[in-house]
């Protein structure tokens, strides 16, 4: 078992950490996978270039530098980075409003945005900022990405259908269904089925006839590329594009050139927001992805290396003409499973994109565009995560709510307007629950060192002594609700001469909270009832050291519970306070 960990490359920090303990033995596994991945993502790089609204070779060229760039910089041993569905989106939503998709002004912007999000997420990474990652909630990420695939859903229903656009009542279509092309209906959903049959059904038919499981997974992931071939081979043969169906038409040969034209400065600053939000959208979803394929390896990634990786990707990208990129589930899944063990797998799989732009790259112009959009459908309905919305609505509602909002809020008020939505509930909710603390009157479980609630368990209580238990941060949202807690239970027990504040479960105490103790101390006082402390945490513990509360108004600090109880149960009032050894 440990020889078997030794053989595993060790991801980590730094730049090709992963090449300086490089073995020959990775290496077959890295040249199989890279060759597999090139031919998975060529069809995927160009369907997600279409729904950015750019040329399809805008997506192949998004494939080059970016592998190349992450496999210095990244710290994952698997993670493959391209193009991908949401940035696709992100893209196209974003500058839509800023240019005309498809013009030349609107590709530069498209470039731009790649290389501001690469700078932006490159500095990130040099300013050890990958604790930004924990700004969206699972949640919010879910209710975006289920947002944004019904939006790539409802963007490719024209593709498919074969009209230039929906109309603004979509019912109107079965009022007026001439204008539905039926030969691009038809294509479309011949190559849907053998898509959503290799999918589903393919792998399991394939280990029946004595595939191994991993050879038969592998082979069914890979299905779009023969799909594309029967396609464009169908197209030629029946003249297809005669008759009506969209391709994508000539595709330059060779690499893409290194230049771009850069904006007026007006545009540069309206692409600051986009490119922050799809930095910061592309860094939670790669890191995501990445964690998730190292804890399968039992390996360790850096986020803040994986900042640095991203943005050397999208600078590379940009400087390429290409869009931007982060990190894609499904062709890193395939990367692993085609024996990936370094990144190396990326770079071979960017000489052989390479090799195709400089080579075949023209037989794809006979590409029906319709099977582009089928490739996304395929691809992006099952990120419509309705099982997270249900298990989230069944364990905290506000949960729940923030993701169907966030979710609502992408579909109604754009990306921008469903991310901040997101945020602000996920805030508000944290808000919300911290506001509403529980604080537990407690006694000892009989014969132990244990303590309870009262109103959960038989336990047993120190005479004159209200022992109480806060289980939340004392900050401004929630400090009258805890004083309320506070006084109500004196209420209850009106014989209290000693009130114990038991602060195990708090980190932090706010000026605002420490008013309030203060002032609910002093009224205590004034009653001839003392307040101690327990459990304090030492970071709490320095804070709270120099205080006037502390030093003039708390008794007593305990540093347990239990001791707190027997030195207060065998105190005699009136009286001193027994000292503690």
């Amino acid at each position: 078992m440990l020889e078997n960990r030794r053989l595993q490359p060790p991801g980590g920090t730094g730049i090709l950490a992963w090449a300086r303990h490089y073995r020959r033995a990775w290496l077959s596994g890295d040249l199989t996978a890279g060759l597999v991945v090139s031919v998975m993502i060529i069809p995927q790089s160009m369907a997600y270039a279409m729904l950015a609204g750019l040329p399809v070779q805008i997506g192949l060229y998004a494939s080059l530098l970016p592998l190349i760039a992450y496999a210095i910089f990244g710290s994952s041993m698997n993670l493959s980075v391209g193009p991908v569905a949401v940035t696709g989106l992100m893209t196209a939503t974003l500058l839509a409003p800023m240019a005309t998709i498809g013009s030349d002004q609107y590709l530069q912007l498209a470039i731009w945005l790649a290389l501001l999000s690469g700078v932006m997420l490159f500095v990130f990474g040099l300013l050890r900022l990958g604790f930004l990652a924990n700004f969206l909630s699972h949640p919010v990420i879910s209710g975006f990405i289920s947002g944004a695939a019904i939006l790539i859903v409802l963007s490719q229903l024209p593709h498919l259908l074969g009209v230039p656009r929906l109309p603004a009542n979509p019912l109107q279509l079965l009022n007026d269904w001439q204008i539905i092309n039926s030969v691009v209906l038809g294509f479309g959903l011949i190559c849907l089925l053998l898509l959503l049959y290799a999918r589903s059904l393919l792998s399991g038919h394939l280990k029946k006839l004595g595939f191994k499981q991993e050879l038969a997974t592998l082979l069914a992931r890979l299905a779009p590329i023969v799909v594309v071939g029967l396609a464009m081979t169908v197209t030629v043969l029946g003249q297809l594009a005669e008759r009506g169906v969209p391709v994508v038409g000539s595709l330059p040969l060779g690499l893409p050139s290194l230049y771009w034209v850069t904006p007026d400065l007006g545009n540069l600053r309206s692409l600051l927001l986009p490119a922050a939000l799809i930095s910061l959208v592309s860094f939670v979803e790669s890191v995501s992805i990445a964690q998730s394929l190292a804890r399968h390896k039992r390996q360790s990634i850096d986020a803040n290396q994986e900042l640095l990786g991203l943005g050397a990707a999208n600078l590379g990208s940009g400087l390429t003409g290409g869009f931007a990129v982060c990190g894609g589930f499904s062709r890193s899944v395939v990367n692993v499973e085609a024996g990936a063990n370094t990144p190396l797998a990326g770079i071979v799989a960017a000489v052989i994109i390479g090799l195709i732009l400089v080579t075949i790259a023209p037989i794809f112009a006979h590409l029906p565009l319709v099977v582009l959009a089928v490739i996304i459908l395929v691809a992006v309905t099952p990120l419509i995560d309705v099982a997270s919305l249900r298990r989230a609505w069944r364990y905290d509602r506000a949960e729940g709510l923030t993701l169907f909002s966030t979710a609502a809020g992408v579909l109604l008020l754009g990306i921008e307007g469903g991310i901040v939505l997101g945020i602000c509930l996920s805030i508000a909710a944290q808000l919300w629950r911290g506001s509403r603390p529980h604080v537990a009157v407690v006694g000892r479980v009989p014969g132990t060192q244990y303590f309870r609630n009262t109103k959960r368990h038989l336990v047993e209580t120190a005479p004159h002594t209200l022992a109480l238990r806060i289980d939340e941060n004392i900050f401004f949202a929630n400090t009258k609700a805890i004083e309320f807690s506070i006084q109500k239970a004196l209420r209850d027990y009106p014989d209290t001469r000693e009130v114990l504040l038991i602060l195990s479960a708090v980190n932090h105490i706010d000026g605002t909270g420490l008013d309030m103790l203060s002032e609910l101390t002093e009224g205590l006082l004034e009653r001839d009832v003392h307040v101690h402390l327990a459990e304090v945490k030492g970071p709490l513990m320095d804070r709270l050291d120099s205080t006037d509360w502390l030093k003039q108004q708390v008794r007593e600090v305990f540093p347990s519970t239990h001791i707190a109880f027997n030195t207060l149960g065998s105190l005699k009032r009136p009286g001193a306070l027994p000292e503690q050894a």
